[in-house]
């Protein structure tokens, strides 16, 4: 009796094993810092055979792994660029994208910098170095510390397209490897200034500055308003299905977007 028991034991931990599931999740930290472990979290609640693996360690990393096979999702803030849509197609690869949700990369400062807004000008001389000095934007004299994201950062590339107009950063910048770490730079730094994710506009010790008016605002972002929004993505091989597919509609119905707007995404309706 007692090895029939084993037996059945043995045979049901297999059938548990071969059942469940693990999608793994790769790339941007802008998704996968915040928004994709939350809808994670609400997916598994409904679904508790799935398991995750989530890398949030730039948009450059998910569409690799995506052309690779090493993640059945890449996030990325950032389309996939010509050169690697065509080195995913090399490898039998196709991109497909699926928009997630809006964005909008905020200008931060530390709350004790006076400066109350900027110019699309001014952001552009300030990252690429022509501005050094706080003094020449209205604010206290002082060097300027400029924090971005690293260079596998989709925002990093995005940045660079919409508010440098694809001008180097300047040598002085520093490179953070997420949002999170951005924020607690500027915060800790009276002459410090950086862009991070409407997910992260409401942390302590930094402040937002509106950009020729217009502040990163739901109806500004979705309007295309706000000179620094854009759209976010996940990746896939071709028409994503299993549990790829079901995550991904999951994240683009009804309850998946009513959580990215909690996080602070805008929602795509």
């Amino acid at each position: 009796m007692n090895k029939l028991i084993l037996l059945l034991a043995v045979a049901l931990g297999f059938a548990t094993s071969a059942s469940a599931q693990k999608l793994v999740i790769k790339g941007s930290d802008t998704l996968g810092a915040k928004l994709v472990p939350q809808l994670a979290e609400e997916y598994r609640a409904k679904n508790p055979g799935v398991s995750f693996e989530i890398a949030a360690e730039g948009s450059t990393t998910g569409l690799a792994a995506i052309t690779d096979g090493t993640a059945q999702i890449g996030m990325s803030s950032r389309r996939a660029k010509s050169t690697e849509v065509s080195a995913a197609q090399a490898k039998g690869v196709t991109m497909k994208a699926h928009i997630v949700a809006f964005d909008g990369m905020a200008v931060v400062v530390n709350t004790a910098n006076p400066v109350s807004q900027l110019t699309k000008r001014q952001v552009e001389q300030i990252f690429t170095g022509a501005v050094s000095d706080w003094s020449a934007v209205g604010g206290t004299p002082g060097k300027i510390s400029i924090y971005t994201r690293n260079t596998s950062s989709g925002t990093y590339s995005d940045w660079k397209e919409l508010a440098m107009n694809r001008k180097d950063y300047a040598s002085s910048s520093q490179k953070m490897a997420g949002n999170e770490q951005i924020v607690a730079e500027v915060a800790k730094n009276p002459n410090g200034i950086g862009y991070v994710g409407l997910a992260y506009l409401h942390a302590e010790g930094i402040k937002v500055v509106p950009i020729d008016g217009h502040s990163p605002t739901e109806e500004e972002v979705r309007s295309k308003k706000y000179p620094y929004a854009r759209p976010t993505f996940y990746y896939t091989n071709g028409e994503p299905t299993g549990e790829a597919g079901k995550f991904i509609a999951f994240t683009l119905s009804k309850e998946g977007q009513a959580i990215a707007r909690k996080v602070g995404f805008v929602p795509l309706e």
